[in-house]
């Protein structure tokens, strides 16, 4: 298991009764004593092992959020959510399937929760402050963050009865800032700042009214079918794109519909209503043009092409300059 050399620290010294500096004492011993052959990490964990210090008292069961570590299975948690990402289909060979991820947490940190397949439909309804019961997930580490993932073993119900969750304490994710000229394919909570230079008309496609998943046009019926409802009157989703510049470099960036209303500040109907009006959506590309956003994803590689793009998970338009200062001076 991943887990931070702080917590192993902090259990050796509660659990053993010793300080810090003694304990820095022996895990510097102990690497010396073994030549350098292995981390501080794995001293600790030796040094735990020496006094009888059980670093993980269970590896499944319930858990607080701060006790799910990478490699723990059938887990259970109970969370408040903070924030609901728009779900995504994949298609990788012989890998087909939808994924939707949020956010969540409880009184002792926040985590990302990942569905995958049948369970993204469960979650359709699920928004900001709902309470949920998890059960039989497992946690992984992803681009060195963890996240509680759901499988088709997992259950999900949400504002279970008399369950109710304290002030959740927000884990700061530890996220990489980096100048888009330094971009490299498939990295995640990358963090870029840039001015918007370009932008284009946003994209609109039918969804279903009832699981918000891709409404099909049945050819020359002028019918649409949802896979899990069939026929519908469908509703509309959209995308939106632009061309983000901070003197480096460049990159496209892709704002599905809950960031792009973020970044437009824009309601989802008043997005909608523009798809009929030229003038609209000019005056929106318009009004876009010349902001500096802050906006923080994944960059992708677009084999058709053959470019980097940036994925948007969170934006901030106007982002606080007195916070922009004290990261360059941070970094002088």
């Amino acid at each position: 298991m991943n887990i931070p050399y702080e917590e192993v620290a902090a259990k050796i010294m509660k659990d053993a009764g010793i300080s810090e500096n003694e304990l820095n004492e022996k895990i510097e011993e102990k690497m010396q004593q073994l030549s350098g052959l292995i981390s501080k990490d794995g001293a600790a964990h030796i040094i735990a092992n020496e006094l009888g210090v059980k670093i993980i008292e269970q590896f499944s069961g319930k858990v607080s959020v701060n006790k799910a570590f990478p490699g723990m299975h059938s887990i259970s948690l109970l969370v408040k959510v903070q924030k609901v990402f728009d779900e995504r289909t994949f298609d990788k060979g012989n890998r087909k399937g939808k994924v939707r991820s949020f956010t969540a947490g409880d009184e002792t940190g926040t985590t990302r929760i990942v569905a995958w397949n049948d369970l993204v439909d469960k979650i359709q309804t699920l928004k900001e402050g709902d309470i949920v019961q998890i059960d039989d997930a497992y946690v992984k580490e992803n681009n060195g963050q963890k996240e509680v993932h759901l499988n088709d073993k997992s259950k999900i119900e949400i504002n279970p009865p008399g369950e109710s969750v304290g002030e959740v304490k927000i884990t700061q994710i530890q996220r990489n800032r980096k100048k888009i000229e330094a971009l490299q394919d498939n990295e995640a909570n990358v963090e870029i700042l840039g001015t918007i230079v370009q932008t284009f008309e946003p994209r609109f496609f039918e969804v279903c009214p009832f699981c918000n998943k891709r409404a099909r046009n049945v050819q020359g019926e002028g019918e649409f079918v949802c896979e899990e409802h069939g026929k519908v009157t469908p509703k509309y989703s959209f995308v939106l794109n632009a061309i983000i510049d901070d003197g480096t470099g460049t990159i496209r960036a892709v704002f599905f519909k809950n960031q792009a209303t973020n970044l437009t500040g824009k309601t989802e109907e008043e997005l909608v209503s523009m798809k009929e009006s030229t003038e609209k959506v000019e005056q929106l590309k318009t009004d876009l043009l010349g902001e500096i956003v802050k906006v923080i994803g994944k960059v992708n590689k677009n084999t058709m092409f053959n470019r980097l793009e940036f994925v948007s998970q969170l934006v901030f338009r106007n982002p606080d300059p007195e916070e922009e200062l004290r990261r360059l001076e941070g970094q002088a």
